[in-house]
């Protein structure tokens, strides 16, 4: 029976105001991760700099840059490079006059074989989003790397089953997520066993390894003040959570998995053997009316 053995990572930080430092901190978990023998190794969300997010603040458009001239992009490619290592990179991308929440992913060559931007946009008391970010143009988007095809959604994105299905069915073989999440400033409601349990669904009902990364550290914004939960974790094909970071330390989670025998599982399950689409045509319309009536 064959074998295709992946290891993957997870990281957990904390990022300060200082671009070169976060960007720094960032390299030396991919460094320790890679030297653990991680060959897809996933960072945070916006892992260069605070979540600016909590404020609605111009001075933060700055931030952004052009994926073909971004510092970001080609530090971490150099590295991916180096080490021999797959890396999902999360960054603030601006395009002419639109701005997005994006990632791309870059395979063990350095080279990037995907570019995501974030296709569900919160907005709240201490997420506001949408006054930063347009809604991404690409779709759900599949990277196929030298050590699997991943299916990559950002932070919002992971609360709808709709996204983990549809990577999946397009080829995805384990689900990752870089997140910034932590708490509410208006409810005070903790939401970290509600975040777990939703992917935990999504890695069960896809029968697919997940793999969550998110910071830790309390930022203090203009208008509020988060405190991000951490608990940075990976789950396998069953939802079943191995692996768990806490809410306060900076963390590396390493898990293996075989993909090959992964994929005979999801395959005897019957899980993809038994969908109906047919009936299916009420999940796109945001009501739920059926799109024929």
């Amino acid at each position: 029976m064959t074998e295709r053995n992946v290891t993957v990572a997870a990281t957990q930080m904390a990022c300060s105001g200082n671009f070169e430092d976060n960007l720094s901190a960032a390299e030396m978990m991919v460094r320790r991760a890679a030297k653990a023998g991680a060959n897809i190794i996933l960072l945070q969300e916006l892992f260069t700099s605070p979540y600016f997010c909590k404020d609605q603040a111009e001075r933060y458009f700055d931030l952004a840059e052009p994926v073909e001239d971004s510092v970001v992009i080609a530090r971490m490619r150099g590295l991916a490079q180096a080490l021999g290592v797959v890396l999902p990179v999360s960054f603030f991308e601006v395009e002419r006059n639109v701005y997005y929440n994006a990632l791309v992913v870059i395979d063990a060559d350095g080279e990037i074989v995907s570019h995501y931007r974030k296709s569900h946009i919160p907005d709240g008391p201490g997420y506001q989003e949408k006054f930063y970010f347009a809604p991404g143009d690409t779709g759900f988007v599949i990277s196929e790397t030298q050590f699997g095809t991943l299916g990559v959604g950002i932070c919002w994105d992971q609360w709808f089953p709709e996204v983990a299905r549809a990577l999946v069915l397009q080829g995805a073989e384990m689900l990752l997520y870089p997140t910034a999440i932590g708490s509410e400033p208006v409810s005070g409601l903790d939401s970290r066993a509600h975040w777990r349990r939703t992917m935990q669904g999504h890695a069960a009902a896809n029968m697919v390894p997940l793999i969550a990364s998110n910071r830790i550290g309390e930022e203090r914004g203009e208008t509020c003040t988060l405190s991000f939960y951490g608990s940075s974790f990976i789950a396998d094909p069953t939802g079943d959570i191995l692996i768990q970071a806490d809410d306060v330390q900076e963390a590396l989670l390493i898990q293996t998995f075989d993909l090959d025998a992964i994929r005979k599982q999801r395959t005897g399950w019957g899980l993809f053997r038994d969908r109906r689409p047919d009936l299916y045509q009420s999940i796109l319309t945001l009501s739920g009316r059926d799109i024929d009536s």
